[in-house]
C-alpha cells in the first residue's frame, strides 16, 4: 500500500438509515452487530484517509462495507419489493469538482456504489437506471455481479409479507408511514488535502411498486458534496426529494454561512417535518465538523472526528 503524506485534518461520518428504532426493540445480539458492522464500516473508510487516500474513495469502501451487511436496508439486506425481488440505487459525488454518478433500479449488483463510482469515472453520464445500468455494468470488470436471490435475508422477507397483510387491511395511509421507510445507508468525508465526497446506497422501500425510486440515488436530495461541505441523508424519500434536502442543507451552509450543524437540524427537524415528513442526514465540512440530526426515534451511525475520538449509536440521546 502506497502511503500519501496527510496534511489536514481527517474526519468520517457513516449511517445505517433513520426511523422508528426503539431502545429494547432490537435483541442484544442484533444490537452488537449492528454496532460491529457500523465500525466496520468506520475502520474501512479511515483506513483509506489515514495512508493519504482521497475522500472519494474513502466513502465508496465504508458504504462498501454497509452494503454488505445484512444488517442495514442497502446490498445484502436490501428490504423485498412488491414482487418479491430487491432493485437497488446508489449515487456518490466528489465536491471540489462536483462530478457525482448515481444507478437505480439494479438486480444483480452486489455494490451498488461501486457501480455508481464507475458511471461518475467511465461514462459521460450522471445517472443509469434499470436495464440499461446492468448493460453497462456487463462491461465493467471490476463491478461484481450476484443473483438477486443473494439479496435476500429472511428479516426482509418477513417485513414484506406484514408489509403486504396490513396493505390487503386497507391500513396503510400517509401518515402510518411515518418512520417506517428507514433504511439505506451513506458515508461523508474529509480527506488530508481538504476535499469532501459523500455516497448514499438503499434498496428502497418494503413492497414497492411500479420502479418506485426514493431520494438516495438523486443528487441533491439524499447526496450531495462541494467544496465546503457534503451531505447523506435517510428516511421517508419522497419528502426528501421535493425539498431537495441534501442541497438545502448545502446551500444554508454556502448562502447563510450557516454552521453545518444548524443547517442539518433546520432541514431535518423543521423543513421536511412541516411538510409531513421525516427522516435524518449526516453531514461535515472542510474544518471536520460534523453533524447526525434526525426526527425519528432512532438513527444507526458512526463517527471519526479530526481528533481522533469516534463512536458509534443506534438511539436517540
Amino acid at each position: 500500500m502506497v502511503v500519501r503524506k496527510v496534511s489536514g485534518p481527517l474526519a468520517l461520518v457513516i449511517h445505517g438509515g433513520a426511523g422508528v428504532i426503539e431502545p429494547g426493540q432490537l435483541g442484544e445480539a442484533d444490537e452488537r452487530a449492528i454496532l460491529t458492522d457500523l465500525d466496520r464500516a468506520l475502520d474501512s473508510g479511515h483506513a483509506v484517509l489515514a495512508t493519504g487516500g482521497s475522500a472519494l474513495d474513502a466513502v465508496e469502501a465504508a458504504v462498501t462495507a454497509l452494503e454488505d451487511s445484512p444488517h442495514f436496508n442497502a446490498g445484502k439486506g436490501s428490504v423485498f419489493d412488491a414482487g418479491g425481488g430487491h432493485e437497488l440505487d446508489a449515487s456518490i459525488m466528489e465536491g471540489h469538482t462536483r462530478r457525482a454518478g448515481a444507478v437505480a433500479g439494479v438486480r444483480t449488483v452486489r455494490n451498488p456504489v461501486r457501480l455508481a463510482r464507475v458511471v461518475m469515472d467511465e461514462s459521460p453520464h450522471v445517472f443509469l437506471i434499470g436495464d440499461g445500468a446492468e448493460q453497462f455494468a456487463d462491461t465493467q470488470p471490476r463491478i461484481e455481479r450476484v443473483p438477486n436471490a443473494w439479496f435476500d435475508t429472511e428479516t426482509r422477507l418477513q417485513q414484506l409479507r406484514q408489509a403486504q397483510a396490513r396493505e390487503q387491511a386497507q391500513w396503510q395511509d400517509s401518515q402510518n408511514l411515518r418512520g417506517k421507510y428507514f433504511g439505506t445507508v451513506g458515508a461523508v468525508a474529509l480527506d488530508g488535502r481538504g476535499r469532501i465526497a459523500a455516497a448514499t446506497s438503499t434498496g428502497g422501500m418494503t413492497n414497492k411498486r411500479w420502479g418506485r425510486v426514493g431520494d438516495s440515488p438523486l443528487i441533491g436530495a439524499g447526496t450531495w458534496a462541494d467544496e465546503r461541505c457534503g451531505i447523506s441523508g435517510t428516511g421517508w424519500g419522497e419528502f426528501f426529494i421535493r425539498n431537495a434536502v441534501a442541497h438545502d442543507i448545502a446551500a444554508r451552509v454556502a448562502y447563510r454561512g450557516d454552521a453545518i450543524a444548524a443547517a442539518t437540524d433546520e432541514v431535518i427537524l423543521r423543513v421536511v417535518p412541516e411538510l409531513g415528513g421525516d427522516g435524518g442526514a449526516i453531514a461535515l465540512d472542510r474544518h471536520g465538523n460534523i453533524a447526525m440530526s434526525f426526527s425519528t426515534s432512532g438513527m444507526y451511525r458512526g463517527w471519526i472526528r479530526p481528533d481522533g475520538t469516534r463512536g458509534t449509536a443506534i438511539y436517540g440521546s
